[in-house]
């Protein structure tokens, strides 16, 4: 199924991570880094541009950390947070409702941001609400962008409880020369990323992106932003998985923030009308991208640029997909259906 996906140029490289709590089942990189005919070999340690799946495995990560510390209340208000985020409409906004993407903020800013921290915050904060918070969910990078402000903020200092906190420092143990956790790639690493084409309106348009965040507004906050930025190869994603997967499944050998009840607490669905939204995660939905065959209890995310992680506790299953479709491939409706039929064939696995 994958290599039709590739042979109609839904995307050009994809490399697979497939395992249960006590290891990798099946790994494979598959197609070539670009649809160029003298394009490399994709490798499993090809390094792809994670795009969303940085809100899940850095940013609500960090949040845990930070919530499991101490240092961050889940319902704490953004009046709290940031100097500018007032008004009537807002006063109850709470760190959970940008984290289940119920705050009122839309999905994107309607002019372009500038290059700035403070260009970003006072933008989003400012800002109409798009509708009244927790009345529904719509998704949300502006919400994550703040969150990994809060993040930054919070976890600046090293308190008694442990080291600073912020959006390196949770993936940073995971990361290895061969399969890298990383924002903002050093040269080496670059080299062997599966590109991207910057979207129509970005600057950089006109060249590939190799190692570089695709996302316009991640590239503006320097490659390190809550929403996206993150690179990684798909055993790295795996590890991370795993990591997940067990907390999940009960195991109480890792230390925070994988404790199994705060897991529980994040990848537990809000309850916000007509959402499926947990705290960062996405849960089980029979018409979403994991497919059919997932149980009640899965969760996960997927990428822009072609990247998709769900975990399922109950089957003892992580799966991992990345590709670049966002480097001349397939449209978004496309990669659902890839992303569906690649969940539905690993039903029995």
């Amino acid at each position: 199924m994958l290599q039709d996906a590739i042979a109609t140029r839904v995307f050009a490289a994809a490399s697979v991570a497939i395992g249960s709590s006590s290891g990798a089942l099946w790994t494979e990189a598959m197609g070539t880094l670009t649809f160029d005919d003298s394009a490399a070999r994709t490798r499993v340690e090809t390094v792809f541009d994670l795009a969303s799946l940085t809100k899940v495995i850095a940013t609500t990560t960090a949040v845990m950390e930070l919530v499991s510390r101490g240092r961050l209340r889940l319902d704490e208000p953004l009046t709290a947070l940031f100097e500018e985020w007032r008004g009537a409409d807002r006063e109850r906004v709470t760190v959970t409702d940008l984290l289940d993407h119920s705050s009122g903020l839309p999905a994107r800013l309607a002019d372009r941001p500038g290059s700035s921290r403070r260009e970003f915050e006072h933008d989003i904060c400012t800002m109409p609400l798009e509708y009244a918070p927790r009345q529904r969910s719509i998704y949300s990078d502006l919400g994550f962008i703040l969150l990994g402000f809060a993040v930054a903020d919070r976890g600046a200092k090293a308190p008694a409880d442990g080291p600073p906190v912020s959006l390196d420092s949770v993936v940073s143990g995971t990361d290895d020369i061969a399969n890298p956790l990383t924002f903002t790639p050093a040269p080496d690493i670059a080299a062997r990323a599966a590109p991207t084409l910057p979207m129509p309106g970005d600057a950089r348009r006109g060249r590939l992106l190799a190692g570089e965040v695709h996302d316009d507004y991640a590239a503006s906050l320097g490659g390190v932003a809550g929403h996206a930025g993150l690179f990684g190869t798909a055993p790295a994603v795996g590890a991370f998985a795993r990591t997940m997967l067990r907390a999940a499944r009960g195991d109480t050998s890792r230390q925070a923030p994988f404790d199994p009840a705060l897991v529980k607490r994040f990848i537990t669905r809000t309850g916000v009308a007509g959402s499926s939204r947990a705290l960062g995660w996405d849960t089980m939905l029979p018409t979403s991208s994991c497919g059919t065959r997932m149980t009640a209890a899965a969760f996960g995310h997927v990428g822009f640029t072609g990247t998709s992680l769900w975990i399922d506790p109950v089957r003892d299953r992580y799966f991992v997909l990345l590709t670049n479709r966002a480097c001349g491939g397939g449209t978004l409706d496309q990669m659902r259906d890839v992303r569906r039929a690649f969940h539905d064939a690993l039903g029995d696995v």
